[in-house]
């Protein structure tokens, strides 16, 4: 649970048990809002940048302070509460049992003393055997189910711990939370919880995709999972590969079993995917042998974990020993070492992306951390690298990093290395503050702009001002061009794109197919360049001069519009005149082509204003008019035309209860129409299902057909 604050805050380290009444006062009121604003960042936000351990050593001093003078505590004590209040802008649920957070324990002897308070409190003999339930604490998002008559109805986050956000659209995306409760004996009433997480694997090729995309980068799994399920596109949340983890429950009319293993195991025999790893233990030395057994093997699992969880098994014990503040008492986590290393920086590179986004690289001696070795490391931006926020921000005031420095490295969600502090006893006496440049790396030496925020302040990331004319910018865009889920051009990668690009012989899209025309000859004089590598490289351009028009979209280069952009674009204008004569209008400015882009499904002002920007650049006009006398662009999937609602546009708004909207909307474009996420003059139909909105007021505006999901199934033939 790594968290991030931008409080300024210089924490008092006099130990607890000196502090006067007057010092403890002022520390205690620091902490908690540097608490509040690093609980802020983690559950509403997503973007966690200090440690677990940091945060829990904050959270620690809090309790330890509270606890020695028990008059600071208040209705306002941090003590009494989890998590965060649910972020804007989603519908909130209160939860019908609170979802309450666990004490941690960082020693072997916090376990100890855990089973101890166990014993003492339920009057247990030293020989008496307490059974434990002890399983993998997955490093993602609560999540709180509620299914009555054994369908899923509403999905919560845990938020503040008695209110969380209403996310049951995106919910029901995910393959692994069931819709309806497999078995006979279902809880009229039953609220499962758990654990919304991503594996390494798919975070990995996430990533991939938001880079080539241009897109946000997620610092580990458990921030991309909670970015994914926080979208106000289901659509997006779809696309997303996110599993789910039961664990635990709410409010339940009657309970299937009276253990915790017992209710694990009825989860899965409704459907849900339960940790194999979870195990029964029985004392104090056999949880800690477990522990060590979890950490040892942590590397190796495709998830994210920080501790082991342990639960007395007795669901009657549970009940008897309760809850102290925001706790029970009858669980604790005990939390892993955070996985770090210390090396020193030799170097820092600055990296250009496609778009221009200069990223400080740190080039290190190579290290062991978790397992891997690491030689790079991100140092986010700027203002990390002085110390003074930007997106890491784990660096305590002051520290800035210099080129010489012993750093410490950790692997953010052990995945992204990152550099998060560093010894300043061992900083070299030569060492200077880093100077981060004001001209681009290129041999252009363009200027660097610090770009705006949404608030018009100044943002974290500086930008190349060179676009396309900037080397770095124009090597990234013939990447993509030739990448995978672009033109896919086999033997077109990343060393041969350089080297061409190096020769001059392909310097825009359009060149690579002319290649063979004009440079056969130079190509086969270059070393590792064969007859039959030349020949199988132009055979590959050649099988590549016909492609998909949602392809091509993508292919070239606009900002925010990925691969689901793109297909949305192909998918509602049809064809590359209709999209490119929409895209030149909307250049100058054409409102009524702007309100046509805009009513499109999953299209909205950022994304037209970013082909607002590409269309209206000549530079960029030109390389499209070149390209398309090279290649041949295939309309997008004809649509049905014996359906009732072939060429229609269809809105879908509220809860759908026979399908998820993201079905319908595969639906609807599979018998023909067109979805989108606005209601306009040009709509056909809303389907509106429970808890529709606005859109039913614009509907009746624009004097647009309202169905209800069933009339939608009927109208479709079911």
């Amino acid at each position: 649970m790594a968290k991030s604050s931008k409080s300024k805050v210089k924490t008092d380290k006099t130990p607890v048990d000196l502090l006067t009444a007057k010092q403890a006062k002022a520390e205690y009121a620091r902490l908690q809002a540097e608490i509040i604003a690093h609980d802020k960042r983690y559950y509403q936000q997503d973007r966690p940048v200090i440690s677990d351990a940091e945060y829990d050593a904050l959270r620690v001093r809090y309790n330890a302070i509270e606890a020695r003078f028990p008059d600071l505590r208040t209705l306002e004590s941090l003590s009494l509460k989890v998590g965060a209040a649910p972020a804007r802008g989603f519908a909130k649920i209160r939860h019908a049992v609170p979802m309450l957070s666990l004490d941690n324990a960082f020693a072997d002897e916090d376990v100890s003393d855990f089973v101890g308070r166990i014993r003492r409190f339920l009057k247990l003999s030293e020989d008496e055997k307490i059974t434990f339930s002890a399983e993998p604490k997955i490093d993602g998002l609560s999540m709180s189910l509620r299914y009555e008559d054994g369908e899923l109805v509403t999905a919560a986050t845990r938020g503040d711990g008695s209110e969380g956000e209403d996310v049951t659209a995106n919910i029901r995306t995910i393959k692994q939370v069931p819709q309806q409760l497999k078995g006979k004996h279902i809880p009229k009433i039953c609220e499962v919880r758990g654990e919304v997480y991503m594996t390494k694997s798919d975070f990995l090729k996430l990533n991939e995709r938001q880079k080539a995309a241009d897109d946000t980068i997620f610092a580990n799994p458990r921030n991309s999972a909670a970015g994914s399920l926080r979208q106000k596109d289901p659509g997006i949340t779809a696309s997303r590969p996110l599993g789910f983890f039961a664990y635990a429950w709410g409010e339940m009319s009657d309970m299937p079993a009276d253990s915790q293993s017992g209710m694990i195991k009825w989860f899965a025999s409704c459907g849900f995917k339960t940790n194999p790893l979870t195990k029964i233990r029985h004392s104090v030395e056999e949880l800690l042998a477990f522990h060590r057994e979890i950490e040892q093997t942590r590397a190796d699992l495709d998830y994210d974990i920080d501790g082991v969880v342990y639960k007395v098994d007795r669901l009657d014990w549970q009940e008897r020993l309760g809850f102290v503040s925001r706790s029970p008492r009858w669980a604790i986590a005990h939390k892993f070492r955070a996985e770090r290393a210390v090396t020193v920086l030799k170097d820092i590179e600055i990296q250009v992306g496609r778009t221009g986004t200069l990223t400080p690289v740190a080039k290190l001696e190579p290290v062991g951390v978790g397992g891997v070795i690491v030689q790079n490391a991100t140092l986010h931006n700027e203002d990390y690298i002085k110390g003074i926020g930007g997106d890491g921000e784990p660096l305590r005031e002051g520290r800035d990093i210099r080129i010489g420095d012993t750093v410490i490295v950790q692997r953010a969600g052990d995945v992204i290395p990152q550099v998060v502090d560093v010894v300043l006893d061992k900083r070299p006496k030569d060492a200077k503050p880093y100077h981060f440049p004001k001209k681009c790396p290129c041999y252009l030496h363009t200027d660097i702009v610090r770009e705006e925020t949404a608030t018009g302040e100044e943002g974290a990331h500086a930008r190349c001002t060179g676009e396309f004319a900037c080397p770095y910018q124009k090597i990234e865009h013939l990447k993509l061009f030739a990448s995978r889920r672009a033109f896919d051009i086999e033997g077109l990668g990343e060393k041969q794109i350089e080297l061409f690009f190096e020769k001059e012989w392909v310097k825009e899209p359009a060149d690579i197919f002319t290649l063979e025309k004009k440079h056969k000859s130079d190509l086969l004089e270059e070393e590792g360049y064969g007859e039959t590598s030349v020949r199988n490289l132009f055979a590959a351009i050649e099988q590549r001069r016909t492609i998909p028009l949602e392809r091509f979209i993508y292919a070239l280069g606009i900002r925010q519009v990925g691969e689901t952009t793109a297909l949305a674009l192909a998918r509602g204008y049809g064809s590359w005149k209709a999209f490119h004569d929409a895209s030149l209008k909307v250049a100058k400015g054409d409102q009524e082509a702007i309100a046509e882009m805009d009513a499109l499904d999953q299209i909205g002002e950022t994304v037209i204003e970013s082909i607002k920007a590409y269309f209206a650049e000549n530079h960029n006009k030109g390389i499209v008019e070149r390209l398309t006398k090279e290649v041949t662009i295939l309309d997008a999937e004809k649509p049905k035309t014996d359906s009732k609602i072939a060429g229609k546009t269809v809105v879908f708004t509220g809860s759908l209860e026979k399908m998820t909207r993201e079905e319908a909307k595969a639906t609807a474009e599979r018998l023909g129409a067109k979805t989108s996420g606005s209601v306009s003059k040009k709509t056909d139909y809303v389907v509106a299902g429970p808890g529709a909105g606005s859109k039913l007021a614009e509907a009746k505006k624009h004097g647009v057909k309202v169905l209800t999901e069933d009339e939608w199934l009927t109208l479709i033939g079911g």
